[in-house]
């Protein structure tokens, strides 16, 4: 068994469109979606419209939600221009994507945790704004009740592994397309992935073992840095440059 996994693609077609390309030019045909698909001051109809289409398995993100569970008066500064390009079928289609799913009965899908989509499981965020790793105690908690021995989440962008006591793996791929952004929930922080490429991962079955490839794919970033800049998104223009805020 051996698929990928891609999250966090956030309007950014480009880099999806690279990320699937290196998907295919390593011989992988089974995909998982993540989440997060559209919002972001980008090409949201462009990227729905590929994700739509592709032959994969899709969870819910945080930022989906946002598109279809409130007017675009209440939506944050990366919903509603996604929401402005978005017709009635790309909204019906995320309302029929579920926020959690098991794939090929072996893998646990979410966006962030299973019970929320906000809160960050593998990272914790301290007051002073310093992200660090969640102790092992807080990431196991939360994995109570699955029984999958590979779980994958998002949300935080940071591409990274975790194995549980009891041989359990929990695995982010990082984010195609939004290599650093600012949040102030639950403390003011900033992530940041050092460098512009889109993320994703390959997962592979071996024996009762899975082993995780983390892949880096250079494209064409400049041209979405423009777009950032050009809508008003300076701090992700500068991410999507150079993986780094500012």
């Amino acid at each position: 068994m051996r698929f990928a996994a891609i999250a966090d693609v956030h309007g950014n077609y480009l880099a999806l469109e690279a990320v699937l390309a290196d998907i295919r030019a390593q011989g992988v045909e089974g995909i998982v979606n993540l989440g997060d698909m559209a919002s972001g001051p980008l090409d949201a109809r462009r990227t729905m419209d590929m994700l739509m289409t592709l032959d994969a398995t899709h969870v819910l993100g945080n930022h989906d939600r946002y598109l279809i569970d409130r007017p675009p008066e209440k939506m944050g500064s990366w919903d509603r221009p996604a929401h402005a390009q978005l017709n009635a079928g790309h909204l019906d289609w995320l309302r029929t994507v579920p926020t959690t799913s098991v794939f090929r009965e072996k893998v646990f899908l979410c966006h962030a945790t299973p019970e929320h989509d906000e809160i960050y499981w593998l990272e914790t965020v301290q007051p002073d704004g310093v992200v660090r790793m969640s102790s092992l105690d807080a990431i196991e908690e939360r994995a109570k009740g699955i029984t999958q021995s590979l779980i994958l989440c998002a949300h935080t962008h940071v591409a990274r592994a975790v194995q549980l006591r009891d041989g359990r793996l929990i695995v982010n791929p990082g984010s195609v397309g939004s290599p650093g952004y600012r949040d102030t929930h639950p403390h003011p922080h900033v992530i940041e992935a050092g460098t512009p490429d889109a993320r994703y991962a390959i997962l592979e079955l071996v024996g009762s073992d899975w082993r995780v490839t983390f892949r880096h794919v250079p494209y064409d970033h400049g041209t979405m840095a423009a777009l950032a800049r050009q809508n008003g998104q300076p701090e992700l223009a500068s991410a999507l440059a150079t993986g780094w805020i500012g």
